[in-house]
């Protein structure tokens, strides 16, 4: 593998996991467990675009169960069981954003224990479902409560532990399984995957496991190696990091899955660290978005905001010569009623607005109203009255040919004529208004919007030199809501 060339994918040689040092699906597996780990590294190419350094992504939902998690369940399981802890018949519990949760039912299913699995209220039904598959009863509980609460998952994962019989809790936060398991087999992977020219290594920490453990293993065999944390905003890890422990800021809720926390996780080395990145849940789930739309890469927020930062890793050091390796962590099947819905992410102001023009909007606007009714300067106002009448509208443009030379509203019409009726015979030209803007089809609609008023009711829509119809106030709060 040519990690640290700057060329094309294809110059790639074939990594390690498909040469004949590890050859892949050969034989029969004794059970899906086997399958576990020896995920590949790719190379992101398209989201990369003028960044010199090679950036690869660890794409850990290959694994059986679609994500890193898969790698620490069986560990962890099997500690209990060396420990006498865990005994046939027994009850795993946990609390999980998902992922840990499906990695230790896989394990479960295949050595007859039962699943009992807390999860905060903010995670997507996808990983509910998914956990109820594989026969695990599953709780939810309310995100916006700290730690320590009583209803929190952890709080309420120990206590159900704990008054369970037969049951042991996997405290993924606190085993140490968790990033042991890492530091013997994704540390080693990498290692050997990049023929050791790795430089940069970013992840993101929710327990932690996996950034320690493979830090410790990459640490060992070249201290000069990077190891870069990612970050949601809200969570307090980056502000811990930077102030050495020192400050022990409150978290703020925040929208990505399964990365970042309101506390250090004691499976968490802070110490190996090098730098720590911040990023928002926008840049996350479009990062995400990205990889699988332009890189065929099917992947979750966290993994999106992990590649977000290993980008601007891979800016900053602008080296051809580097390495910059992050992690992939899950599939993106588990959010499909979240970041890959447009409606959910629009309602959490994470996707702008689809850019309508005023054109577009024109033509759906329908109805059996002509696109314009305009009035003559030399209409009487009783004639006009009778036009807004008859089509149902409360404003007029008045044209002189091609030219908008005023306006009139049927409420000053009206007003004017009770005072005094003969207003109705005069002229529109005698009591006309200012008149409308005349703005090109090709202007956006959020654009068009600024220039309504109290003063101002509608737009006029040219194009090609032509005014092609009307646009209200009414009709663009309508277009507004139902966006």
């Amino acid at each position: 593998m040519r990690c640290a060339e700057g060329g094309a994918a294809r110059d790639l040689q074939l990594p390690p996991a498909m040469s004949d040092q590890h050859p892949r699906h050969q034989k029969p597996y004794a059970n899906v467990l086997d399958t576990i780990a020896w995920t590949p590294l790719i190379r992101l190419n398209a989201v990369t675009a003028g960044i010199r350094t090679p950036v690869y992504g660890k794409a850990e939902f290959f694994n059986p169960g679609g994500s890193v998690k898969d790698r620490i369940g069986l560990p962890m399981i099997e500690r209990f069981e060396r420990e006498g802890k865990l005994k046939p018949g027994g009850t795993v519990v946990e609390g999980t954003s998902g992922n840990t949760g499906v990695g230790l039912a896989l394990a479960a299913a295949l050595k007859g224990y039962k699943c009992i699995f807390t999860m905060p209220d903010k995670m997507s039904q996808e990983k509910v479902r998914l956990l109820k598959a594989f026969g695990a009863e599953v709780i939810i509980t309310p995100t916006a409560v700290p730690p320590e609460h009583p209803d929190s998952y952890t709080s309420m994962a120990k206590r159900i532990a704990k008054e369970t019989p037969g049951a042991v809790l996997a405290d993924q936060f606190y085993n140490q399984a968790n990033p042991e398991a890492h530091e013997a087999t994704t540390g080693p992977e990498l290692w050997e995957q990049t023929e050791g020219k790795i430089t940069h290594f970013v992840a993101g920490a929710g327990t932690g496991g996996t950034i320690t453990g493979v830090a410790r293993y990459l640490k060992k065999k070249n201290p000069k190696i990077q190891i870069v944390g990612a970050d949601p905003v809200g969570s307090i890890l980056a502000e811990v990091w930077r102030s050495g422990g020192k400050n022990m800021p409150q978290g703020a809720p925040y929208k990505v899955e399964g990365i970042g926390q309101d506390k250090v996780p004691g499976t968490l080395d802070l110490s190996l660290l090098d730098d720590y990145i911040t990023v928002s849940d926008r840049d996350a789930f479009t990062m995400a978005r990205r990889l699988t739309r332009e890189e065929g890469l099917f992947v979750g927020g966290s993994a999106g905001l992990i590649a977000h930062a290993a980008l601007s890793v891979a800016r900053r050091i602008n080296d051809p010569d580097a390495c910059v390796v992050t992690v992939l962590c899950d599939t993106g099947e588990r959010y499909l009623s979240k970041l890959f819905n447009d409606e959910w992410m629009r309602e959490n102001q994470l996707l702008d607005a689809e850019k309508v023009s005023l054109g577009q909007l024109l033509e759906t606007k329908g109805g059996d109203i002509p696109a314009l009714v305009s009035a003559t300067p030399g209409q009487s106002v009783r004639q006009v009255l009778g036009l807004m009448s008859l089509h149902g509208v409360s404003q007029l443009p008045v044209m002189d040919g091609a030219a908008c030379v005023g306006s009139v509203s049927e409420a000053t019409l009206s007003v004017r004529s009770l005072e005094d009726t003969k207003v109705l015979e005069r002229t529109v030209s005698d009591v006309m208004d200012a008149p409308f803007p005349v703005v090109d089809a090709d202007t956006a609609v959020d654009n068009a919007v600024k220039m309504l008023g109290r003063n101002n009711p509608a737009v006029l829509v040219r194009a090609h030199g032509t005014v092609q119809g009307i646009l209200t106030r009414s009709d663009l709060l309508q277009f507004l809501m139902a966006r």
